[in-house]
């Protein structure tokens, strides 16, 4: 009982009629954050809805959240504004269907999405409908429910006008119709109302508990909605550049859309992004998040999302009020971080820093909190005078593979964000770093951690991604290849090689999917030196591949000098005694291949 009370004190749980919840967004004093972006329902959606409120079907609740009290400059207090988190679609639905409000589609062009009502309906006749042409022709049909809900409506002469143009409609019977359809602005729809002083943690525990789609608020959904909502400061243009960016990252071509926006076009955000029309590049595509999450950093110096929600809403960390200044500043603040990471020339050559050290396709990209935290370093190193300038790629690459190699962001990440940023601040970067390396890269880790975190068969291992990379940044052939390189198979999706084939294994009792997928025995090679080696064992194709140096015949790959050979088997981390090799030395050879593994991955860190 006590935990239904103490949950009852974090929300106020009523039911409000759709009127005056629509007169409250009108009024201003429930902001919709997503009435200013493309309306994503479909028409037959909001047909849908209509239908339900009039048949009494139940349409869900509308999640309200309400921000604290905020102490203006004048001294004064203000009323926290309510942002609605859950319900912006139904609510714009009703706002177009109802009061004929325009609606931004996904083609960024204002339009109405008209509701018609069939009075006559009768069994299995659609009481609702999307308008369409053949609707406009029919005299049967209110074409347009909106103008039965306006004020100035006038009933009584509108229903003369249908019963004479619809004989078989009695004049009563259709005021008690029309009753029923204006009764929809009466239909009551719950709303839950999430208490001021709650944190984004509850917040979010809340909505995932009450919504019944189980969609999950996060952190950087909530911040999108309060950087929506706040017209004051600027914040519906910055939540448009950042959705902008995100999109045009992932589709370029969707640029010619985005300038039917003429309002975003005329902001200062248009232009910074426009460069991202001619891009092509696959390594970052940061979605919002990303984008909030690294500004946030970067200008902060915090690490923690649910800080930058507090701030927005203008939190005193000391104080713990919630002041206009600092929410005035902290949209300036974020404002310019988004600017900065939007630069093509921060971004292009963010890019070039990650490709340089090996990683020259998302392939190779396990985890984007670690490219969000490279990129927030090398936006800070390049404001800073911490290092030369032409070292910042340099030192920026090597953390990211160091803090892949490390799993540094994949358990908690926020925390040792949070944790990074402040030390990097506190001592300068290359201090921080050299601690990092000295606790975090012994020779117990090169050589026996390492080892333990490559004996793994799942393929998007990060270790066997840095591994790649170590031989795309070395420019390796592909094994038994010259002049194939390993970065000619990643980008072209070459084939990944079993170096003991896999049917092989399965033939010889190794039938555990785990060990024959071991990534210690995955290689890349060409497509028809794979074609060509099918289920040989090692003792058997090796052997060949030896043999032709001498008979200058080719079977496998092109390789026909045994030193040229043996530089292969080492650039792919292959011992030389894989001639002699079958089934029985499967054990030995995957340890053995591990070890060669990870100290190529030490050399190729330390050259970086």
């Amino acid at each position: 009982q006590q935990n239904i009370l103490i949950m009852a004190e974090k929300y106020n749980a009523s039911n409000i009629a759709i009127e005056q919840i629509l007169n409250f967004i009108k009024s201003g004093e429930i902001a919709i954050p997503e009435i200013q972006r493309p309306f994503v329902w479909k028409p037959k959606q909001v047909r849908d809805l209509i239908d339900s409120l009039y048949t009494g079907y139940p349409t869900g609740y509308l999640i309200i959240s309400q921000s604290p009290n905020m102490i203006l400059k004048d001294g004064n207090k203000s009323e926290g504004k309510k942002i609605m988190i859950d319900g912006q679609q139904r609510v714009t639905a009703l706002m177009t269907a109802i009061i004929g409000l325009e609606v931004i589609n996904s083609d960024f062009e204002k339009k109405r999405i008209k509701i018609s009502f069939n009075p006559l309906a009768i069994d299995e006749d659609e009481v609702f409908k999307v308008q369409d042409n053949a609707i406009l022709k029919d005299k049967k049909w209110i074409t347009d429910i909106a103008e039965v809900f306006k004020t100035d409506f006038k009933r009584g002469s509108f229903v003369s006008q249908y019963c004479e143009a619809n004989p078989e409609m009695d004049s009563d019977r259709l005021h008690d119709i029309l009753d029923n359809l204006i009764g929809i602005k009466n239909r009551q729809i719950g709303v839950i109302t999430l208490d001021k002083e709650l944190t984004i943690d509850e917040v979010t525990e809340i909505f995932i508990r009450i919504n019944s789609q189980g969609a999950k608020l996060n952190q950087s959904d909530f911040a999108m909605s309060k950087i929506a909502a706040n017209i004051k400061y600027g914040g519906n243009a910055l939540r448009k550049a950042i959705d902008y960016f995100s999109h045009l990252a992932v589709q370029p071509d969707w640029y010619h859309e985005m300038t039917k926006d003429k309002d975003f076009m005329e902001s200062k955000f248009a232009s910074k992004i426009k460069w991202l029309k001619d891009d092509r590049e696959e390594i970052f595509d940061p979605g919002y998040g990303d984008i909030l999450r690294v500004a946030f950093m970067y200008k902060f110096g915090r690490g923690k999302m649910k800080d930058l929600v507090s701030l927005l809403g203008g939190r005193d960390f000391e104080t713990r009020d919630y002041k206009e200044e600092i929410a005035e500043a902290s949209f300036e603040k974020l404002t310019d971080g988004v600017l900065d990471f939007m630069n093509e020339f921060s971004f292009t050559n963010f890019i070039l820093s990650i490709k340089s050290s090996g990683f020259i396709s998302n392939r190779l990209i396990n985890s984007q909190m670690t490219l969000d935290f490279a990129y927030t370093l090398y936006l800070i190193l390049n404001t800073n005078n911490q290092i030369d300038k032409t070292q910042i790629k340099h030192f920026v690459s090597k953390w990211y593979v160091f803090s892949t190699l490390t799993s540094r962001y994949i358990t908690s990440p926020e925390s040792v964000m949070d944790l990074d940023i402040r030390r990097i601040s506190e001592k300068g970067f290359l201090e921080y770093f050299k601690e990092m390396e000295e606790s975090n890269l012994s020779d117990t880790f090169w050589e026996i951690g390492l080892v333990q975190d490559l004996e793994t068969s799942a393929i998007n291992s990060p270790f066997f991604n840095v591994f790649l990379a170590a031989q795309v940044h070395g420019s390796d052939n592909s094994l038994l290849m010259n002049g194939t390189k390993v970065r000619d198979l990643i980008t072209t999706m070459g084939d990944i090689h079993h170096i003991f084939p896999k049917g092989y294994l399965q033939k010889n009792g190794i039938t555990d999917k785990s060990k024959y997928n071991q990534i210690a025995n995955y290689t890349y090679l060409d497509t028809q030196t794979n074609i060509s080696i099918g289920e040989k064992a090692p003792n058997e194709y090796f052997k060949t591949v030896f043999e032709q140096c001498v008979s200058k015949e080719m079977k496998f790959g092109n390789i026909s000098d045994t030193a040229l050979l043996k530089e292969n088997l080492s650039v792919n981390s292959i011992p030389e005694n894989i001639i002699s090799m079958d089934a029985t030395h499967y054990e030995d050879f995957l340890l053995e291949r591990r070890k060669l593994m990870a100290k190529k991955i030490k050399d190729y860190y330390y050259s970086l």
